[in-house]
Formats: C-alpha cells, sequence, structure tokens
C-alpha cells in the first residue's frame, strides 16, 4: 500500500452515526471537542466555521465539504456575532439518518457523518492530518457528497449489509478529502501531508512504508531520492518535523503494534518482520517509542478491545 493507506488502516475507521441539519433565520451552534473524525457536506445555504486554534473563520458554499480528522471544537453559524447555542442541547440521542432542524429550517441544510477510530495510537496517526480540510473544488466536492449521502442513506434505511456499507463509505471519505487536500496545492508546510507531496521526500517515506524491514540509513535514503545526506536530513526535518531515522522507527513501531494488538503472532516474530535482528534489540526501540513492554503492549490490548463510541450529534 502506500502511505496514506497505511496510516488509515491502522486508524480502522468504523462508521457510527450520519444525520442531516436543517437550519432557518440566524443560527449558530457550537460543538464540544469530539472523538473520531466528523465529515461534512453542504447542501443548500451558507455559514461560517470556526474551529479552535485556526485564526481565520472558512467560508462554507453549497457543495462544499469539510473533515476534521482531530477532534477540535468548532462553531457553525451564518452570522459571526451571534452567541451560539450548545450542540449537546440540539442534538438528540444518535439516531442514523435522522435530521435535526432549528428555527424552523429551510435556509441552510447540511449532511454529515461522524466515525469512529478503532485503531491503536489514534492521537499519533490523527497528529498527521490536518486539523480541518475544506474542500471545494468542483470535482472532489461531488466525490465528497456522494459519499456522505450514500452513507446517510445506508444508515436510515438498514437493508442487508449497510453497516459494512457504511463502513466502505467511511473510508473512501477519509481517502477522498485527504486526496482533495493534497491535490490543491500543499507548497512549503510543515506535516506529513505536505511531505507526502514533496517529490523527494515524498518518494523517501514511500520507500520506507513498503518496505519498513529493510536496512535503511540516512545515507540510503538520501541516494534513493537524489540528494546529499545532510541537505536530505535537513529538508525532511523540516518538512515532517522529525528525522527520517525516528520516523522510520516510529512508524515500525505501530506496525509492531497493531501486529501484537490484532493476531497472534509471537514477538520475535513481529521484530523479524520488522528488520530486528534480536528479540531485546526491538522490545528496547519498542518501549521506548510506546511506552510499554511488547508484553505488557499485547496483554492490555487484549484485555481492552476498542470500542465505536455512539454520538449523540451529529
Amino acid at each position: 500500500m502506500d502511505p496514506l493507506s497505511d496510516v488509515l488502516a491502522l486508524l480502522k475507521p468504523r462508521s457510527s452515526v450520519s444525520a442531516g441539519f436543517d437550519a432557518g433565520g440566524e443560527w449558530a451552534v457550537q460543538f464540544d471537542r469530539h472523538v473520531g473524525v466528523k465529515c461534512y457536506a453542504v447542501v443548500s445555504g451558507q455559514c461560517w466555521l470556526q474551529v479552535e486554534g485556526i485564526v481565520e473563520p472558512l467560508a462554507l458554499k453549497p457543495g462544499d465539504c469539510f473533515l476534521l480528522p482531530g477532534g477540535r471544537p468548532f462553531r457553525l453559524t451564518n452570522d459571526l456575532g451571534l452567541t451560539p447555542i450548545d450542540a449537546r442541547t440540539l442534538f438528540p440521542p444518535a439516531n442514523p439518518g435522522g435530521v435535526v432542524t432549528l428555527n424552523g429550517g429551510g435556509d441552510f441544510f447540511l449532511v454529515g457523518s461522524r466515525f469512529a477510530l478503532a485503531g491503536h495510537h489514534t492521537d499519533f496517526l490523527l497528529g498527521l492530518l490536518p486539523p480541518v480540510v475544506h474542500i471545494h473544488r468542483k470535482l472532489d466536492r461531488a466525490a465528497m457528497r456522494w459519499c456522505v449521502e450514500h452513507m446517510m442513506q445506508e444508515l436510515r434505511d438498514g437493508h442487508p449489509g449497510g453497516h459494512l456499507m457504511a463502513q466502505h463509505l467511511a473510508h473512501m471519505m477519509l481517502v477522498q478529502a485527504l486526496r482533495s487536500h493534497m491535490a490543491q496545492g500543499l507548497q512549503g508546510g510543515v506535516g506529513w501531508l505536505f511531505a507526502l507531496s514533496d517529490p523527494k521526500i515524498g518518494v523517501a517515506i514511500k520507500a520506507m512504508h513498503a518496505e519498513p524491514a529493510l536496512g535503511w540509513t540516512l545515507q540510503v535514503l538520501a541516494e534513493k531520492v537524489g540528494m546529499s545526506r545532510s541537505i536530505f536530513a535537513q529538508r525532511f526535518r523540516e518538512t515532517v518535523g522529525t528525522s527520517p531515522m525516528a520516523y522510520l522507527t516510529h512508524w515500525r513501531m505501530l506496525l509492531a503494534g497493531d501486529k501484537l494488538a490484532t493476531s497472534s503472532e509471537s514477538i520475535s516474530t513481529v521484530a523479524l518482520a520488522l528488520g530486528y535482528g534480536s528479540e531485546s534489540a526491538f522490545s528496547t526501540a519498542f518501549k521506548r517509542v510506546m511506552g510499554s513492554s511488547p508484553r505488557q503492549y499485547s496483554r492490555k490490548a487484549q484485555l481492552v478491545q476498542p470500542r465505536v463510541p455512539i454520538v449523540a450529534d451529529s
């Protein structure tokens, strides 16, 4: 797989609820911090999106979509001067496919979905993604809106296989949103998605993901992308935010953690599969990155299986 697919596979998105929001008149709603990923498509009307930590509000028009991977609190409103109401007082317990109406509705309609993440270490993985993804190119908007509306329909209608269909649509939404974000011109930024778009650094990341067990060194990676060792190391750190070897080790440990949590493979087998010649060397690296020994991690993962939370708002 490619690096984006690798990360999304470890996140293990599971659809939890999808619903609509129909507002009329002047309105403002404040959404608290959430667990998982939210994705919305504006069907009609216009509004502002304010996300905590982002200075400028985003203007949303019909057809626009946005993705919130980081769980930050946010506000939706058609008047930035209004005092918002708390979304928890407006939205009832999860009602898949339902529609919440505010002020009689009719002026603004939004469909959205929240899906939980069943993978381990989601905080780190979500940290690789931007806090908000705004999709406004025509072709991208059409694809995202199709995904959101079909997920809503699957969850509402209750047809056989609908839950599985909704899960696959959740994956499609994530991939489409992040693809669109990358295609909109990520130049000069810092972060993992920016790095994937870099013609040099992206190649290095793809190589490490393709063969994580290979004996990669700074020199080998630099030669692979046609850069000097020092320039490559500097550019990688500036773009990704960490060194190439630290990134590789962290990625190997995330893969190892997933294996230990979801399979019956022995620690030595996992260590060997990720390029470690001895179980002790692997265990040392694993504890440094993951905070516990492989054995402790495996036991804890088997005792506490991730659950998909039921959410109360859209």
